[in-house]
């Protein structure tokens, strides 16, 4: 039996319950910053290729020694608000040693653009990273990057049809699926999303493409909301016959459980493309 919510901004409260919360984002920019730099002295990064008009409207493409495989296209999450690409570059490591290429976008964050700006830019970013890279097509997001990589294989998806049949899984780490319980925090304010945009935002509300493979992959020690989230995408999802799964990580918590996208043997690189 779920609890009623009283408190909806405790509810999507993450740094509060994890230990240490605060040390995160340097560990991530100092790992991806060795891991441009890595790349860069290789020859085998594109930094900043633009995709659109704004200054945060560019990606970086890593790419294996070899031809690569496919695409992979990795979207951060930060409730839509906060971060760039340049704090995640590491986590391309583990596709990228398994021969596949990978994209990592930037885009413009609330409350100079609504959500589904941002949704509409991540559909020009990896039409512009699939130009790039034959092949295949992989996506993969966390938090609100997992709400953008789901939005990419709804009906609606705002990829061109050329794009959308090249995506064959989209793995959604700790993604929001339904916006409708955002509009009671005080993160609107930022989001400013009424009743119609939160619906129309919302995966779990919309129709999925066919011939796509979800994962819908998530900490076993998030909060509540996270894993009824994933859960609830995943069951609507199979009522339209798509391929769907829930992978409750064991001791992972919303801030460690992207961790395995920078080693190419871990559970989660190999639910990505395997």
């Amino acid at each position: 039996m779920r609890v009623k919510i009283e408190d909806w901004d405790d509810a999507y409260a993450n740094g509060a319950y994890i230990e240490g919360a605060d040390d995160f984002p340097s560990r991530w920019a100092r790992a991806a910053l060795e891991f441009r730099q890595t790349m860069g002295t290789r020859q085998l990064a594109d930094i900043d290729v633009a995709y659109g008009e704004s200054a945060r409207q560019t990606l970086d493409l890593f790419r294996p020694e070899d031809q690569p495989r496919g695409l992979v296209v990795f979207i951060h999450g930060g409730y839509w608000r906060a971060f760039d690409k340049s704090v995640w570059s590491h986590l391309a490591n583990g596709a990228m040693q398994r021969g596949w290429a990978v994209a990592l976008p930037s885009y413009d964050l609330a409350p100079t653009v609504s959500i589904s700006e941002i949704s509409r830019q991540m559909g020009s970013a990896i039409s512009k990273a699939a130009a790039m890279i034959d092949g295949p097509v992989r996506l993969t997001g966390h938090s609100a990057g997992g709400h953008l990589v789901t939005r990419m294989i709804c009906r609606d998806s705002p990829l061109a049809p050329d794009i959308r049949a090249r995506v064959e899984r989209v793995v959604s780490i700790s993604g929001l699926h339904d916006l409708r319980p955002l509009l009671k925090t005080q993160m609107n304010d930022d989001f400013r999303m009424d009743a119609a945009e939160a619906e129309a935002e919302s995966a779990a509300l919309n129709q999925p493409i066919e011939n796509v493979e979800l994962v819908c992959w998530v900490g076993a020690d998030e909060r509540p909301e996270y894993i009824r989230q994933s859960e609830l995408l995943a069951n609507i999802w199979t009522g339209f016959g798509v391929k769907t799964s829930v992978h409750l990580a064991p001791g992972q918590h919303h801030f460690n459980v992207i961790d395995g996208l920078a080693d190419p043997q871990s559970p989660l690189t190999r639910a990505l493309l395997e």
